[in-house]
């Protein structure tokens, strides 16, 4: 049976399904991720198909939300932390690996954001997109997050 016109289907909110080497994995959306601190940026990044791009974004840290998961390396090793990647996949099929060292705070400290607004419009629907500051290509910022792994699979070389 068809829905008349007038009755209106509301758009499901965007989800993102974080896995892997974590004691608390989750199906987070923009609502949950409004939970952490919140952090604004401006940022300029160099776009292969439509140049210069200005933006501002709000949203938690990475390292925050994935620290929250409880990533299952041994604290008692700084350096047991240094083997786990993330994987960050949009819904349009764009990755993006990190190192957890990157966003850590003893190592690279990069502020990287998973941000729930873009230029103070919300992501609620389209889902969060990763901002890398810092970087000067936009090739890493993931539209419309749908799947963050975090792997340790890679073990020590001594």
């Amino acid at each position: 049976m068809s829905r008349p016109l007038t009755e209106r289907v509301a758009d499901p909110v965007a989800e993102i399904a974080l896995t892997g080497d974590v004691a608390r994995p989750a199906r987070l959306t923009v609502s949950d991720l409004l939970g952490w601190p919140q952090h604004r940026v401006r940022v300029s990044f160099e776009c292969a198909t439509s140049g210069i791009q200005h933006h501002g974004f709000t949203g938690p840290l990475l390292h925050d939300v994935l620290s929250a998961a409880g990533p299952v390396f041994d604290p008692a090793r700084r350096k047991d932390r240094l083997r786990f990647l993330i994987a960050v996949t949009g819904a349009d099929g764009h990755h993006a690996l990190l190192s957890w060292a990157e966003i850590d705070p003893d190592f690279g400290r990069a502020a990287v954001l998973l941000a729930v607004s873009i230029d103070d419009t919300p992501l609620d629907r389209a889902g969060p997109q990763l901002v890398l500051p810092q970087d000067r290509c936009g090739a890493r910022h993931i539209s419309g997050i749908n799947a963050i792994r975090v792997d340790g699979g890679y073990p020590s070389w001594t």
